[in-house]
C-alpha cells in the first residue's frame, strides 16, 4: 500500500427537494450553469464533460460526477475535495427556484489515505457535526452510522436526513447501487493509462478506453459521456432513460480503485448482470457493493452475480435509516486477497 497517493473513494451527496407549486417545470435543471461552476469552485472541482436528455443533466467534473434532477441532486467527488461545502449553496439556489429541501443522504467508504483529507472530512464525526449545522431543522429524522465488514478498509459510511413530508411520501421504486472496488488487476488496470503524445483530446481518448475496456457493453442501452485524464484516469455517466450509471478509475498501482454506481427500478431486472460486467472490467482484489433501499432479492442476486466471478462474500451487514430506507453493504475478496 502506498504511503501517499490520489483518494479514489468517493464522497456522495444526495439532495431531495419539493415544491408547494405541482407545477414545476425542469425544477432545478433551471440552475444558471455558472451558479453549478460556484458551487463546484467550493467544492475544489470543475466540469470537464456535460450530457443531458428529457429526464436529468449529467456532468463528469475533474474529479467524478454530478447529477441534476427536476427535484434531485447527486454529487460524488473524490481525491481531496470539501463535498460538503455544496450542501447550503444547492439549498440556497433551490429557494430561488422555489423548491425546499426534504431530504439528504450523505456515503462513503473508507479512506484510503484519510490523513490527506482537508475540512469538513478529516472524519465521520467532523462530517456529521458539519451536515446538522448545513440542514434545515424541518429534516428533523436523522441518523449517523458506520456499517462494519470484515473488511476495515471497506466499512460504508451513511449520513441520512429527512422531513416530515419525504418520509410519508418517499419514493419506493427507485434504489441505489454502489460498488467499491481495490486492487484493481494490474493488466486491466493499464488500460486506464494513457499513451504520451497521443494526439488525443480527454473526450476522444476516453470513449478509446470506453470501448476496448468493455465498458460500453455494461449497459448497452445507455448513452455514454466519457473523459480520460492524462496520463491516466477515467470517468463515465451513461444515461439511460430517466436511470444513471457512472465510473470511475484511479488505475495507479497501490493505492487502485474504481468504482461503479447505478440507480435502478425495482421494475427493471438487469442490475446484477450490470454489476457482474462491472467488476469483470477491472478484475479487483476486494468488493463492497452497498444497496440502498434495494430488496432481499436483489442483494442476493448482486452477491451470486459477483462470487460468479470467482469472488467470495466475506461479510454481509444491514441498517435502517430514515429517509433512505434498508442500506445493505457485501463485501467480496478474490483467492488473492483472503482475508
Amino acid at each position: 500500500m502506498a504511503v501517499s497517493g490520489f483518494e479514489g473513494f468517493e464522497k456522495r451527496l444526495e439532495l431531495q427537494f419539493s415544491s408547494h407549486d405541482p407545477d414545476i417545470g425542469i425544477g432545478l435543471r433551471e440552475l444558471e450553469f455558472k451558479f453549478l461552476e460556484q458551487v463546484l469552485h467550493q467544492v475544489q472541482c470543475t466540469v470537464v464533460s456535460a450530457l443531458g436528455n428529457l429526464h436529468f443533466d449529467s456532468y463528469v467534473l475533474s474529479e467524478s460526477s454530478l447529477f441534476v434532477y427536476p427535484t434531485k441532486i447527486i454529487i460524488k467527488t473524490c481525491g481531496t475535495t470539501q463535498l460538503l461545502k455544496s450542501v447550503q449553496p444547492f439549498i440556497h439556489h433551490a429557494r430561488t427556484l422555489n423548491l425546499h429541501i426534504t431530504a439528504l443522504r450523505y456515503t462513503r467508504g473508507s479512506f484510503i489515505f484519510p490523513q490527506a483529507q482537508p475540512h469538513p472530512h478529516t472524519s465521520f464525526q467532523e462530517e456529521v457535526a458539519y451536515l446538522e449545522d448545513s440542514i434545515p431543522a424541518s429534516l428533523c429524522y436523522r441518523k449517523a452510522s458506520v456499517i462494519p465488514s470484515k473488511l476495515k478498509s471497506h466499512s460504508w459510511h451513511v449520513f441520512s436526513a429527512g422531513a416530515v413530508e419525504y418520509s410519508d411520501n418517499a419514493p419506493l421504486d427507485l434504489y441505489t447501487v454502489e460498488v467499491c472496488m481495490t486492487d484493481l488487476d494490474q493488466t486491466l488496470a493499464r488500460k486506464f493509462f494513457r499513451h504520451p503524445n497521443d494526439g488525443k483530446n480527454g473526450d476522444s481518448a476516453g470513449r478509446e478506453m470506453t470501448e476496448i475496456t468493455g465498458i460500453n457493453r455494461i449497459n448497452q442501452n445507455a448513452h455514454i459521456c466519457d473523459f480520460a485524464f492524462d496520463p491516466c484516469g477515467y470517468s463515465m455517466n451513461g444515461i439511460d432513460g430517466d436511470r444513471y450509471s457512472t465510473i470511475h478509475v484511479t488505475p495507479e498501482d497501490g493505492f487502485s480503485y474504481a468504482s461503479f454506481e447505478c440507480v435502478a427500478s425495482i421494475y427493471n431486472d438487469d442490475m446484477a448482470d450490470m454489476v457482474k460486467k462491472a467488476v469483470r472490467v477491472f478484475g479487483p482484489g476486494t468488493v463492497s457493493v452497498a444497496t440502498t433501499s434495494a430488496s432481499q432479492d436483489m442483494c442476493a442476486r448482486i452477491k451470486g452475480a459477483v462470487e460468479h466471478l470467482g469472488l467470495k462474500c466475506r461479510s454481509f451487514s444491514m441498517d435502517e435509516f430514515p429517509a433512505a430506507g434498508t442500506v445493505v453493504l457485501q463485501t467480496f475478496t478474490s483467492r488473492r486477497n483472503r482475508i
